[in-house]
């Protein structure tokens, strides 16, 4: 017993001696010496050290020391193993870190990802904050949560510029071809007809969900994270309400380009915010996900954002129940404003329309959208194109008064007509630079109001929402009217027009791509 704690004793004297330096590289280059050893060698050998040992004690630590070596010597000959593909990477890659941080910086987030978890080098450049001055974390299924969003937000610091969350159905489809400008139309997943439960069997797991908090990154370090943010869209995140949405917008001084659609988000209360935080807004991009049900614009919310947003040149306001009112005060107040879409509007009957005709009033106006505004009325359509005819709104490109269930008459919104009074192929012959798109029913299609879904909408119909040219489609379409309980909540909605007189206008890479594979 004696001769074996001796022998104890002799052996950690000569670990402690071989925990030099030279001495400990001398016994590991011994010990890598044997390359002809073979398992079952090592099995005997071990053994006959284990039967050397008097008690259990000492055999289980000599087999927990026997493992903890052979982690270590993995580990240690991983990390060579890293460092020199790393140093092979370096010699070979052509660029130097300022070019490859560039370079990185041109890849799409889920692709930067990636690259960071490629290798020590590219990882050291692809954690640059200019790699992230445009995140893009949106997706067709949820991958990604608050957490990913927050790693991404600090990286790029105060250089982040753009950012875009939630999930897609489609991707933004090009809407007629105008020289060289594109005016984009949006289509948002159809959130409207799935549950909660169904929307998180889609998801998968919890931990792929982006809450209410998501944007509170924005507010880091006394809000010097969203200081220069240029771009903000989100879509269909599920938990987000209007008081954390405003909350990030009051963070976001330098906001140009704002995009919400299917947000349970009211949007008197998000304008609010906008017009109070955000004075170098120009583009403005909102779909609702009440269709028809969200009525909290009020006129002086609409002065408050002519005043307070005066570079606006692109608003887009889809869903919400818009009483033409309304819809004047921007067109009057907003005087650089080049697109304007309404679509889907529930009350705008087209009243507006009128002041259109005035060259002080949206002289500049290029973009014009009334698809699917169900009130929308035929003498209001006539009454404009016959004014666009005769030379007004010179600067107009593109005109969509498309409906898939026909324009609605004066005397009674439910008798329908299929195309305005003044022929369209006259505006085309005087009006050729115009796109103009016109798309109704065949000819004494009838309307069909479903009262028994108590203002749910169903449909299900897909209709074009592009075009390559100046079209006319009123006798060749071919539309089946479908159920639109909503807009029987609304009839005679364009008389509130005189509400407008009372307004002046005034080393963490790995768990990412982890996160954002599909």
């Amino acid at each position: 017993m004696a001769s074996v704690f001796s022998k104890r004793l002799c052996c950690s004297s000569d670990f402690s001696r071989a925990s030099n330096p030279e001495e400990l590289d001398k016994l590991l280059e011994t010990l890598l010496g044997f390359t002809d050893v073979s398992s079952g060698s090592l099995d005997s050998s071990l053994d006959r050290l284990l039967e050397s040992r008097s008690c259990d004690w000492e055999k289980n630590q000599m087999i927990e020391k026997s493992l903890r070596l052979g982690l270590v010597l993995q580990e240690a000959a991983r990390k060579c193993e890293r460092k020199r593909a790393s140093l092979h990477n370096s010699m070979t890659w052509p660029l130097p870190p300022d070019l490859s941080v560039n370079v990185f910086s041109m890849l799409d987030t889920q692709s930067l990802c990636h690259v960071a978890a490629t290798c020590r080098m590219f990882n050291e450049c692809a954690i640059d904050p200019l790699c992230y001055t445009n995140i893009d974390l949106t997706s067709v299924v949820p991958k990604v949560n608050n957490g990913v969003v927050s790693l991404m937000t600090k990286r790029a610091g105060k250089y982040l510029q753009s950012l875009k969350l939630g999930i897609l159905s489609a991707p933004a489809v090009p809407v007629g071809n105008l020289g060289s400008k594109s005016y984009p139309v949006n289509i948002p997943v159809d959130a409207s007809c799935l549950s909660w439960n169904d929307k998180r069997s889609r998801q998968g797991k919890e931990s792929c969900v982006l809450t209410r908090s998501c944007l509170m990154c924005l507010k880091v370090d006394n809000g010097k994270v969203g200081a220069l943010l240029r771009q903000l869209h989100l879509y269909n995140i599920e938990r987000m309400d209007s008081s954390a949405f405003c909350a990030a917008i009051s963070s976001c001084p330098s906001l140009l380009d704002l995009e919400s659609v299917g947000l349970h988000v009211e949007l008197g209360q998000v304008l609010e915010a906008v017009s109070t935080n955000c004075h170098l807004i120009e583009r403005l991009f909102f779909e609702s996900s009440k269709t028809g049900r969200d009525d909290t614009l009020k006129p002086l919310t609409c002065t408050d954002l002519v005043n307070g947003c005066p570079k606006l040149t692109s608003l887009a306001l889809r869903g919400f129940k818009l009483q033409d009112s309304k819809v004047r005060v921007l067109v009057k107040g907003l005087r650089q404003l080049k697109s304007i879409d309404i679509s889907t509007s529930y009350a705008v009957t087209g009243t507006f329309l009128r002041s259109l005709g005035n060259a002080s009033i949206g002289p500049f106006l290029e973009v014009l959208s009334l698809r699917d505004c169900m009130h929308l009325r035929e003498v209001e359509v006539t009454r404009f194109l016959s004014a666009i005819v005769s030379g007004d709104c010179k600067f107009l490109r593109y005109l969509d008064i498309s409906n898939k269930e026909g324009l609605a008459l004066e005397e009674d919104w439910y008798d329908r007509c299929y195309t305005p009074s003044i022929p369209i192929s006259r505006v085309m012959e005087q009006r050729p630079e115009i796109c103009l798109l016109a798309e109704f029913p065949l000819e004494g299609s009838s309307l069909v109001v479903d009262q028994s879904n108590d203002g749910e909408v169903n449909d299900d119909m897909n209709f074009p929402s592009q075009s390559s040219g100046p079209v006319s489609t009123s006798d060749g379409s071919s539309f089946t009217s479908t159920s639109e309980s909503n807009y029987n909540s609304d009839i005679g909605s364009g008389t509130e027009d005189s509400l407008d007189a009372g307004y002046a206008v005034y080393d963490e890479s790995s768990d990412e791509v982890e996160l954002l594979l599909v």
